[in-house]
């Protein structure tokens, strides 16, 4: 059994390497084109809510549950894309995906009512849920074909696609109608899935070198019991993260402003200082995880996320608690795509699934928990659940460290 905690690198050809050309560097290419199209996409519709919310003439209210039209299209389609991919194979899927993502990006501001950007959202979320699912897929069997944790790197890309996609939408909001801006990004959006497409396309999804050894790559495994609860443990790590996230694109701007009295820009600046923190952690995070192994990533990330959020959320004065933010963002950073990883290990697509949906459901149920501890208690106690659920994720890191490939049931 190859050791999961700690990757090893081995030379094409060498002893106990695969003897196998590897996988092409145009296909990590497109794959990492992809995680990008989809962070720029998304944020540039995020960016264009408030116009939409004036066009549609939404109270907050109504835009909050047309808005659950995103979480509930995602949430629904990702287990669905786990059946897809193993059935026509994960960059078919992603293809697809990426050009109805494109495509559904301009409809919300053709929308007139609440009612209908709701409708429309569904299928947004849709595409963008399924397009999460199977680009990480993708993602788990290239990783297992070059035998190098470089997950944290496709990652990265989304979070820089996010911030390309924020920052220029931000720009040409003043110029721009919401529907002549989401009509560019179908545009932009159709022009690299054509270009990167190609390239998934003609590339068959890489067999891991464990399946190939065992020669079985015949029929799907059934999972054992065991590894079922070990998918379960790596979607709640993942939970864990995205709650954290969710919770301070939220909230964390308001704790800046209302607590600590901070500037607006300043305030503005603290979630977009946590991103940048999570993207420069994602970058390195490959060479992170070759030093210290899985399980020590996830345990000393959730360590420093929580030690970082608790600085962040009870910091008397702003600095210190914009410091605390930028620390979470690093600590958070590589425990999601970790924690996917090693779920698309133990169960391929559809532990990629599985996790991404518990993941995603920890960014919808952050934003609402902090409202409710807020009421009862205050803005930086509600926050300190970050600090405690990044630990929960160290725990359960280590939990998992002698999880393995699973046995056949």
């Amino acid at each position: 059994m190859p050791q999961l905690n700690k990757l090893r690198t081995a030379l094409p050809g060498g002893p106990g390497g695969n003897t196998a050309a590897p996988p092409s560097a145009r296909l990590r290419t497109a794959l990492t084109v992809f995680f990008a199209l989809d962070g720029f996409l998304f944020a540039g519709w995020v960016v264009r809510i408030p116009a939409i919310k004036h066009q549609t003439g939404a109270s907050a209210a109504t835009l909050g549950l047309a808005l659950l039209g995103v979480s509930a299209g995602a949430v629904v389609t990702m287990m669905l894309t786990g059946r897809l991919c193993r059935r026509f194979g994960s960059h078919p899927v992603t293809v697809v995906c990426g050009v109805l993502l494109s495509l559904s990006i301009a409809l919300p501001a053709q929308t007139r009512s609440a009612l209908a950007l709701g409708l429309v959202l569904l299928v947004f979320g849709a595409a963008y849920g399924g397009m999460n699912v199977a680009m990480n897929s993708a993602a788990v069997d290239l990783v297992a074909a070059l035998r190098r944790p470089v997950m944290p790197g496709f990652h990265a890309a989304f979070s820089l696609g996010g911030m390309i996609g924020a920052g220029l939408g931000g720009l040409v909001a003043g110029g721009l109608s919401p529907a002549t801006h989401l009509l560019i990004l179908t545009g932009v959006g159709l022009l690299v899935t054509a270009a990167a497409g190609p390239a998934l396309l003609r590339h068959p999804a890489p067999r891991p070198l464990v399946e190939a050894d065992a020669g079985a790559a015949e029929a799907p495994r059934r999972l054992s019991g065991r590894a079922r609860r070990l998918v379960l443990l790596f979607g709640l790590i993942a939970l864990c993260t995205a709650y954290g996230e969710g919770a301070l694109a939220d909230w964390g701007a308001l704790h800046l402003e209302q607590d600590l009295h901070a500037h607006p820009g300043v305030a503005a600046a603290g979630y977009s200082l946590f991103a940048l923190a999570m993207t420069a952690g994602r970058l390195s995070g490959t060479a992170l995880l070759e030093r210290l192994g899985q399980t020590r990533t996830l345990v000393v990330g959730g360590a420093t996320a929580a030690v970082g959020m608790l600085l962040g959320s009870l910091a008397p004065t702003t600095w210190p608690a914009l410091l605390g933010f930028a620390v979470t963002g690093l600590g958070l950073a590589n425990i999601f795509p970790v924690a996917v990883g090693r779920a698309g290990e133990l169960a391929g697509p559809g532990g990629v699934a599985a996790a991404s949906t518990l993941g995603y459901g920890g960014m919808l149920l952050g934003p609402p928990a902090i409202g409710f501890l807020t009421d009862w208690f205050s803005l930086p106690v509600a926050l300190t659940t970050v600090a405690l659920l990044a630990t929960a994720a160290a725990a359960l890191g280590y939990g998992a460290r002698n999880a393995t490939h699973p046995p056949v049931a």
